[in-house]
């Protein structure tokens, strides 16, 4: 081979063919993806058959084409994309990607992100371009949603590398997404003190509509663990040991394009986390198991008419919304309930590394991380919220 320009990696050469007695023998040098070169030959009847038998051979040779190998730098960054999402769709199937992502990497290129760049060519994607859109969506709409555009485009001109289609990603050079500033002062999360939140569950307590769809139940389930929604209405029975007085968070519940609501993991490293439960809340819970009966351990503590998951839409907007506004706490959410736990765990001195560790959030701040445990196994969340009682009146210790 040598005196010749070499061969791209991958690639074969010009198939000679001569005759050898009553056939004909095809002939082709084929360079690997590693740079090695293969002399491949074989024989036919017929010149034609001669030299397919040789690219045959070839195939056998070659790895199978990785994922967008077709691609090329006139390719429509539109067939890029979709390539991008079925890749990832798989990866999410298959737990490597949360199906949740997908949804949203879904939703953001179909309604952001491919009105404006599915005709481009992908030579044509520049660094301008891809600034001038994110921009553009911060201004009009979020941060949030500008970051998820810049990264549903870095995301696909990746893919597109790898493919080899092109060398560099546009979406790598833009400046730093930084929020607007805001030109109403925003108002302060509002969580309910100690009175207002006594005075919430008496008027659950006789609320006749609110019982009938277990909201009482379902609030101090909030208040006793802290959890995010989708954390609460995705806990199953076998999570609460009550002889141990605690509740393991393992998963929470996502609602899932063509597959409705399903339990997935948790949303970091730190949300599957055992959760120590006041006494009174033990009491409600086992309660509850006992009004019920034999209880299935994989089914939800609480659920639907049908027995399998709620849908935190319906419960909010059918059932919690309407009661708020009955009781006079149309502010409240239950994203309030969560903030409200937090404040009353900090007024009760536990530090932010503990309040952390129950909420279930991963980080509270690098000089945090670097001091505090991570983890600890403590009642004193469970002790801070003993004044509430299951049946609505309080402990006055502590006030």
């Amino acid at each position: 081979m040598s005196g010749r320009l070499p061969l791209p990696l991958g690639s074969m050469g010009e198939i000679t063919v001569k005759s050898v007695g009553k056939s004909y023998s095809a002939r082709v040098w084929y360079r690997r993806e590693d740079g090695s070169y293969v002399d491949v030959r074989r024989r036919g009847k017929t010149k034609e058959k001669a030299k397919q038998a040789v690219r045959d051979a070839v195939n056998s040779l070659a790895p199978p084409a990785a994922p967008g190998a077709d691609l090329t730098a006139s390719s429509p960054f539109g067939e890029a994309a979709e390539q991008w999402l079925t890749q990832f769709r798989a990866d999410a199937e298959d737990g490597i990607y949360s199906l949740t992502t997908l949804d949203t990497y879904e939703n953001v290129y179909a309604n952001h992100v491919k009105p404006e760049f599915q005709n481009f060519r992908l030579f044509e994607v520049k660094t301008p371009a891809v600034s001038n859109l994110c921009q553009r969506k911060l201004k009009a709409n979020s941060l949030t949603l500008a970051k998820l555009v810049k990264a549903v485009i870095s995301n696909i001109m990746a893919f597109a590398i790898q493919a080899g289609a092109v060398e560099q990603n546009p979406a790598k050079g833009i400046a730093a997404l930084s929020e607007r500033r805001a030109k109403v002062k925003r108002k302060k999360p509002r969580a309910l003190t100690k009175d207002e939140l006594r005075d919430l569950l008496g008027k659950l307590d006789v609320d006749e509509e609110a019982k009938a769809r277990d909201l009482p139940d379902l609030v101090r389930f909030f208040i006793a663990t802290g959890e995010r929604i989708g954390e609460a209405l995705g806990a199953h029975w076998e999570d609460f040991d009550p002889a141990a007085k605690k509740l393991r968070m393992s998963g929470n519940l996502i609602r899932a394009r063509g597959q409705g609501t399903r339990r997935n993991d948790g949303k970091s490293d730190g949300s599957a986390r055992d959760i120590a439960l006041p006494d009174w809340a033990v009491r409600m819970l086992s309660e509850r198991a006992e009004q019920l009966g034999d209880v299935d351990p994989a089914k939800p503590i609480f659920t639907n008419t049908q027995g399998g998951y709620l849908n935190s839409s319906n419960v909010g907007n059918r059932t919690w919304i309407p009661f708020r506004k009955r009781a006079g706490y149309e502010w409240v959410t239950f994203h309030t309930m969560r903030k409200t736990v937090a404040t009353l765990l900090d007024e009760a001195g536990l530090t932010a590394r503990q309040v952390a560790d129950l909420l279930g959030h991963s980080r509270v701040s690098m000089t945090q991380d670097v001091y505090f445990g991570r983890g600890q196994q403590s009642r004193a969340s469970a002790d801070a919220l003993a004044f509430v009682d299951s049946n609505g009146q309080s402990d006055e210790v502590g006030n």
